[in-house]
């Protein structure tokens, strides 16, 4: 995909148009999808960009599943939107439009209190597995990441992705910094430490 494919109304960023066009290629490599080169490390990669190309990332995305259809039926590939994921979780345990009226109601900081407990890890990282990954991809591409902030934060979920997922080749994109040990969301926030990804496209 290039800048001349169709008329944008954001600024296309060359530096980072460069980097997405090496993804399909890397993302369908024997290396890749087999974990060699890794050691013992899980098959955990983060493509970051910085907040504001976000557009331009959600829509490379819309065009990296139609190329991978295309190019590489073989390859069975799941992509996870944490925020529709987020809705069908929270819908289906029953919590959606309370958790509305609650914001509404009292803010952002109740709402976060309140959810707590039913966004644990321990209950949402498996609903991922079982209702967005049920089919047993080759590969996880994620997305939605600012959008969840703070209700879920991705060193936390990659965390407990780790015993799920194995070596299944995973990759995130994070708009923010990750530079091999430390997320940092929108390049303001920073998480704990993480030093279990590799970067996918430097």
């Amino acid at each position: 995909m290039t800048s001349s494919d169709h008329t944008a109304p954001y600024q296309i960023d060359a530096q980072l148009q460069e980097r997405l066009n090496r993804i399909p290629e890397k993302i369908t490599s024997d290396t890749f999808l087999s974990g060699q080169g890794l050691g013992n490390e899980i098959g955990f990669w983060i493509f970051d960009y910085q907040p504001e190309q976000e557009l331009q990332v959600r829509e490379y995305l819309t065009f990296l599943k139609g190329l991978l259809t295309r190019q590489h039926a073989e390859l069975q590939v799941d992509h996870v939107n944490l925020l529709a994921l987020l809705r069908d979780y929270l819908s289906e345990r029953g919590f959606l439009d309370k958790a509305i009226a609650m914001q509404q109601a009292k803010g952002d900081a109740a709402l976060l209190k309140a959810l707590r407990g039913p966004l644990h890890m321990d209950k949402l990282a498996p609903y991922l597995i079982r209702h967005a990954l049920s089919d047993d991809p080759d590969m996880v591409l994620i997305s939605g990441v600012g959008n969840v902030w703070p209700m879920l934060r991705a060193h936390s979920l990659l965390n407990a992705l780790h015993s799920r997922l194995g070596h299944k080749p995973l990759v995130i994109f994070y708009p923010g910094g990750y530079d091999g040990q430390q997320l940092t969301l929108f390049n303001r926030v920073t998480s704990n430490p993480y030093y279990r990804a590799f970067q996918l496209v430097p």
